[in-house]
């Protein structure tokens, strides 16, 4: 029998700026999509403010639920970058600044001729015992603690960290997508028989999806977007030319994508 392992993550974005709507997120699509080839999937994300105490329920609860739980934001130089002592406080370690770490950022702003203030010192504050975790973007590392990694919020930052995190993982049975798209197709049209196929079909998710492209000034293509995702291949081939065939059934021209 083919190993399906399912391996699973959580995500927890944090920082006030996020919530306010002033700052928008990126990082939960670019993990979830670093992760997806690995066999990894994200099932379930959190945004909680710059509170500590939210911060540490949130962790001790993703982490007993999830394989592996990715923090971003929040292990900036300022007083509101509270993340690092919040995960510490989670695993019931203690902190302070990491010779190692230090010794990083330390190289990093000799080579652009910039002082390591006291405030900057503050990014080389790593719970005991965790593991660092390299930046290439701006030095100053992230760091892992059991399962948990803990990276920048800056998008950019946070991808550069991921290159150091994939050969710590365990992956599982990548999760295959395909599609049928139907230009002009109604949900509700098709809603009654995708349910049937889905029953039928359990081990393979169904998800619909409408859309609504403008093509040019004032024209507009709308249709419905069918999705099915699947571990297993043959499964996943059944159902899509079942989908497709519901789609024509219908009236409409079924546009099948290729297989991953």
């Amino acid at each position: 029998m083919a190993d399906t392992r399912r391996v699973t993550a959580a995500v927890l974005l944090i920082g006030d700026e996020v919530l306010s709507g002033r700052t928008q997120d990126r990082n939960l699509q670019q993990i979830a999509q670093f992760l997806a080839p690995l066999g990894i999937n994200v099932i379930e994300a959190r945004t909680v403010p710059d509170i500590e105490d939210e911060i540490v329920e949130a962790v001790n609860t993703l982490r007993a639920k999830a394989d592996y739980v990715f923090t971003t934001g929040g292990i900036g130089p300022t007083h509101d970058d509270i993340t690092a002592d919040s995960i510490a406080k989670a695993f019931g370690m203690t902190i302070d600044v990491r010779a190692d770490a230090l010794a990083i950022i330390e190289e990093w702003y000799d080579k652009t001729k910039t002082p390591v203030t006291e405030s900057r010192k503050r990014m080389a504050r790593i719970p005991e015992g965790s593991s660092l975790i390299k930046n290439p973007v701006t030095g100053a590392p992230g760091f892992q603690t059991g399962n948990v990694f803990t990276m920048a919020g800056v998008p950019a930052i946070c991808r550069g960290m991921l290159e150091d995190i994939a050969h710590r993982l365990e992956g599982g049975t990548v999760t295959l997508s395909r599609s049928v798209k139907g230009d002009n197709l109604r949900e509700g049209e098709i809603a009654e028989k995708l349910g049937v196929l889905q029953e039928e079909n359990p081990n393979v998710s169904i998800g619909s999806y409408p859309y609504f492209i403008e093509v040019k000034a004032g024209e507009v293509r709308r249709g419905t977007h069918l999705v099915a995702r699947s571990t297993d291949k043959r499964a996943l081939a059944r159902v899509i030319d079942a989908i497709a065939d519901l789609v024509q059934e219908l009236g409409y021209e079924p546009r099948i994508d290729p297989e991953e």
